[in-house]
């Protein structure tokens, strides 16, 4: 017997292109998962999805827009974005910028998202709890561009998030990769979607409860995603003040998980970048479709950033303030 996960709403965007085309597969298999009535059990219309030509600068606003008016106090939210982050240096300062389809380097500001725009924009949805999930250090981008008055470097997390974030309670941000690190695809998925997705289906979850919680996402992807990378990409965890919420349903209300939503064993690229060049191409099945949108337990202490990342199997310092890192 399956039960909707009726507060559950989430945002879903790859943005594709010549470099990073898996970021398409990785938001559509997100999403698939999600609206399965028989693992995350999302309500289908409360999961949005924007890939290609689609997750626009305006349609990516449009839709966290359209997410403030859809939900409530009681509401859990999740947004994910993958495709590429920068934190761009010219003479009047600094700005971090989300970098989505159709954008012009020369006019950042108009056809980019910033990370005070993404602040401000998520701040105003209605949520208890808010995950934002972004893989954003992708090979390939603006850093190969030669961009006069401009330095482009790649960055998992925009600071104006980390900030905002830092005033309430009930949101998470986890991130691919560390700021040095890039981040690498895979078929069918990406090493840090696959993680993700791994998680939501009940795999390494701390509780055989029926429900996945922020802290099995965390240290799911902590595990797996150093290891399938021979230790080369760390994910990072950014928290203030929230609890280990509840995400979603990992087997639709049951207890007993049902394994990965796709059949044969995953494959993650030798090095960053590597699927792109090759123009590798594969096409993700997912169960489930998204609605594309077009247009306009345990205790997580509070405080901090943490590195997720370190060896296979090692400890997560959980501090109550300041930055640790696990090595």
């Amino acid at each position: 017997m399956s039960n909707l996960f009726t507060h559950g709403h989430a945002l879903l965007i790859g943005v594709g292109g010549s470099d990073i085309p898996c970021t398409i597969d990785d938001a559509t298999g997100l999403a698939g998962i999600l609206q399965d009535a028989g693992r995350c059990a999302y309500p289908p219309d409360q999961v949005k999805v924007l890939t290609g030509a689609q997750a626009t600068r305006p349609a990516i606003l449009a839709a966290l827009a359209q997410l403030a008016q859809e939900t409530d106090a009681a509401s859990t939210v999740l947004v994910y974005f993958s495709g590429h982050g920068y934190q761009v240096k010219a003479s009047i300062g600094q700005v971090y910028y989300l970098i989505p389809h159709g954008y012009d380097v020369n006019q950042l500001s108009d056809t980019a998202v910033s990370g005070q725009e993404l602040a401000a924009a998520l701040l105003a949805i209605p949520h208890q709890r808010l995950l934002l999930l972004l893989d954003c250090c992708h090979a390939g981008g603006l850093d190969d561009m030669k961009t006069p008055g401009l330095t482009f470097t790649k960055a998992p997390i925009p600071q104006p998030v980390i900030e905002q974030f830092g005033q309430g309670s009930g949101r998470v941000v986890i991130a691919s990769s560390r700021a040095d690190e890039k981040s690498f695809a895979g078929k069918p998925y990406s090493a840090f979607t696959l993680a993700l997705i791994e998680s939501l289906t009940g795999e390494g979850v701390a509780e055989k409860d029926g429900f996945v919680r922020v802290a099995d996402i965390a240290l799911h992807t902590r595990e797996k995603v150093p290891q399938r990378t021979h230790n080369r990409q760390h994910p990072i965890l950014n928290f203030t003040q929230a609890d280990n919420f509840v995400l979603a349903y990992y087997a639709g209300g049951e207890v007993t998980p049902k394994g990965r939503p796709f059949a044969g064993e995953p494959v993650i690229e030798g090095e960053p970048g590597e699927m792109a060049r090759s123009q590798t191409t594969y096409q993700a099945t997912v169960h489930g479709s998204g609605t594309v949108v077009q247009g306009s337990g345990n205790q997580v202490a509070t405080g901090g950033s943490i590195v997720i990342g370190g060896s296979v199997g090692g400890n997560v310092a959980l501090g109550s303030s300041g930055s640790q890192t696990e090595r």
